[in-house]
């Protein structure tokens, strides 16, 4: 490219072509050409609206929709040929649209700058990324949910601190997650509401002097309304920032049940088996099955983590209103979102083959005296006794049982006895996990009635949602 071609796109300000190194550091357009679709959708109503009210003619207008579809087909084929030297991919579509219609192409981008359409056709792109993840995890709960409704009696044991605490039921413990990915998707629907105003029209920072419509771009593109401010309509990334932020303490929560699965499919718990399609061997030991697909979503909350981190230290300093620091936003909220959608896949895919081991998860639940709960109760609720008491002598009682090495249900009524006289047989009855399980009956409680009907309620629910899309 000569000196005379190489700003071309800038007119006559610029003389010399920009150094190899400047050229590098400036050029966005391998990374940004992911944004061509919505940079497509926001110049036909940019276009439409410039010929409504009248900026450019109808043929002007048909000659840009005509050049731009044409360049769709291009990029949808793969044929078109995107050019560092044009930096980005708002200038590649227009350089190819001045090649395929002339002069038209020149008048698009009247009362528009790369300002307000970087940030319209980034929003277009994270509003598509956000519904995206609501879809995925609306995949996941549902598959949770069938999961817990076939297991809602299926006995574990409960941990805090990771050690035996009350037994629950698996069925319980999934039903956890599917909670925990209904407020991802909420704070996910949260942040498209306020991500749905359109930034068009707002030019460099300052607005324009033609009398455009930007109701009606706002309109054509799908937002709510367009944005109230033009120097914040530029400047703002709250919408890139919310959504990270949402995906990281979704990823959290993929983590979290991530390492449970690296945990359960250990032979020390039994409690789960995953099959060959998501474990790999060993290339020395040629018994190991290790998970990791479990593993591989357990790292991606450090992606898309950093990907947040990342963002904010670039925005905290930022003066208004635009500046090239920010095309930085878009490589890690890219990396971020198929980080995070490969995760959300993965691990539907994880809990429809996962296997549960009943009979090992029976057997860890009576570990650790986990019904220690449910005498301290029955001592409260049969003989009166405060809580506080009740607690003291149930501590008592297990200790005994500690030291002849069984659990309660196994320690004999006397040596229960010789701690308060006061306790009869009917205490057996507390001491099994099914009873345990089967008297947590307070709402949101492990009783196995209980997941049954909020297992149902939530695939009736989701399933519906997915009818209707």
């Amino acid at each position: 490219m000569s000196d005379s071609d190489a700003n071309k796109m800038w007119g006559g300000r610029f003389k010399m072509s920009p150094a190899e190194i400047m050229e590098r550091i400036n050029a966005s357009i391998d990374f940004d050409q992911r944004l061509a679709r919505d940079d497509l959708a926001g110049s036909k109503a940019h276009a439409a609206m410039l010929a409504a009210t009248g900026i450019i003619s109808n043929g002007d207008k048909a000659a840009i929709y005509k050049g731009l579809d044409q360049v769709a087909d291009e990029i949808a084929a793969g044929t078109f040929q995107y050019s560092r030297a044009l930096e980005d991919v708002h200038m590649n579509i227009e350089s190819r649209l001045q090649e395929l219609i002339g002069e038209p192409a020149g008048r698009l981008h009247t009362a528009r700058s790369r300002n307000d359409q970087v940030a319209t056709d980034f929003r277009l792109y994270v509003r598509g990324g956000l519904d995206a993840f609501v879809t995925a995890l609306a995949g996941l709960q549902v598959v949770l949910a069938r999961k817990a409704r076939t297991h809602a009696a299926t006995v574990m044991p409960g941990f805090t601190h990771l050690q035996p605490a009350q037994p629950v039921t698996f069925g319980h413990h999934l039903l956890a997650y599917v909670e925990m990915f209904s407020r991802d998707r909420g704070r996910f629907q949260d942040a498209r509401v306020r991500l749905n105003e359109c930034p068009l029209g707002a030019a460099a920072l300052a607005g324009t002097s033609f009398p455009i419509d930007r109701h009606a771009t706002a309109n054509a593109l799908g937002f709510d309304r367009p944005t109230a401010n033009s120097l914040d309509s530029v400047s703002d990334r709250d919408f890139v920032l919310e959504t990270l932020a949402a995906a990281t303490i979704c990823a959290v929560h993929l983590s979290r049940m991530a390492e449970e699965i690296v945990l359960w499919v250990t032979p020390q718990f039994g409690f789960l088996k995953l099959s060959d399609r998501f474990t790999t061997g060993s290339s020395i030991m040629p018994q190991k099955r290790n998970p990791d697909a479990a593993e591989l979503c357990r790292a991606k909350v450090g992606r898309i983590a950093g990907a947040l981190n990342s963002l904010v230290i670039v925005m905290k300093g930022l003066p208004l209103a635009y500046s090239k620091d920010m095309q930085e936003d878009k490589e890690v909220a890219f990396d971020a979102f198929d980080s995070l959608n490969l995760a959300i896949a993965a691990m539907t895919g994880m809990v429809e083959d996962m296997q549960p081991q009943p009979e090992a998860m029976r057997k860890a639940a009576g570990y650790g005296y986990s019904t220690a709960t449910d005498l301290a109760d029955w001592l409260v609720r049969e003989l009166k006794m405060p809580f506080r008491q009740a607690h003291h002598v149930t501590g008592s009682i297990v200790a005994l049982a500690e030291k002849d090495g069984v659990d309660l249900a196994g320690l004999p009524l006397a040596a229960m006895q010789s701690v308060e006289p006061r306790i009869t047989d009917a205490v057996f009855s507390v001491l099994s996990v099914e009873n345990s399980v089967a008297s947590r009956t307070s709402y949101g409680g492990t009783a196995p009635h209980n997941v049954e009907k909020s297992a149902a309620d939530w695939v009736s629910r989701l399933e519906k949602e997915q009818q209707t899309g």
